[in-house]
């Protein structure tokens, strides 16, 4: 009797294991694609963006940072880039496009404020512009703006400009966005290894 309550509890645990979900897991992730480090630091993790759950999409990003991205002293100070690797054909433009950036920031720097002691006083929203350019090489389309938001790490308000690529891949269904953040201005050597990284993108 005893071997047959045994029995029937494991059958009854199966399903609930069966649907367990691996947790995902950012240094293993093997991506379809190449986008070399560079030497630069790494990080991956699902999008919805769990400090940004208003973006509406699915997928991965995943992060390239400069060595000196945290430091303040450095000449590449939030200097970084992510792609966004999305399921789907979803409707992107520069609205779309500031609106998302908006809330990515704004959770952001709302999940470091306790954690930094960031006064209430100090905190505004993120104003995103942004503008559909000259289309880069291999790009749907380019898009170039700036980012008005507080600097959560060096307590100040900073702008940090951007570019966008955007590319999709109808058989796959797949869409990419590129991001390219630095608030050095765009003819700082930055941009030029930002282009050499987006360059060397291979699907």
């Amino acid at each position: 009797m005893r071997n047959l309550i045994i029995f029937l509890l494991c059958l009854s645990l199966a399903p609930a294991s069966a649907q367990t979900v691996p947790k995902f897991n950012g240094p293993e992730w093997k991506p379809p694609y190449n986008l070399p480090l560079e030497g630069w630091g790494i990080e991956r993790f699902l999008i919805p963006i769990d400090f940004a759950p208003q973006i509406n999409y699915e997928g991965v990003e995943d992060l390239r940072f400069t060595a000196g991205w945290g430091d303040l002293k450095s000449k590449d100070y939030w200097s970084y880039a992510y792609l966004w690797y999305l399921n789907g054909m979803p409707a992107i433009n520069a609205d779309s496009i500031a609106t998302n950036l908006n809330h990515y920031y704004d959770g952001l720097i709302a999940r470091n404020i306790k954690k930094r002691n960031i006064p209430a006083n100090m905190v505004t929203p993120t104003k995103t512009t942004l503008e559909e350019i000259h289309i880069s090489p291999g790009d749907l389309k380019t898009f170039k703006g700036k980012i008005a938001m507080l600097d959560y790490m060096g307590k100040r308000p900073i702008i940090l400009n951007c570019m966008v690529h955007l590319r999709r891949y109808k058989d796959e269904n797949k869409t990419i966005l590129f991001h390219q953040i630095s608030p050095q201005p765009f003819n700082a050597p930055i941009w030029q290894k930002f282009k050499q990284l987006w360059g060397s993108f291979k699907y």
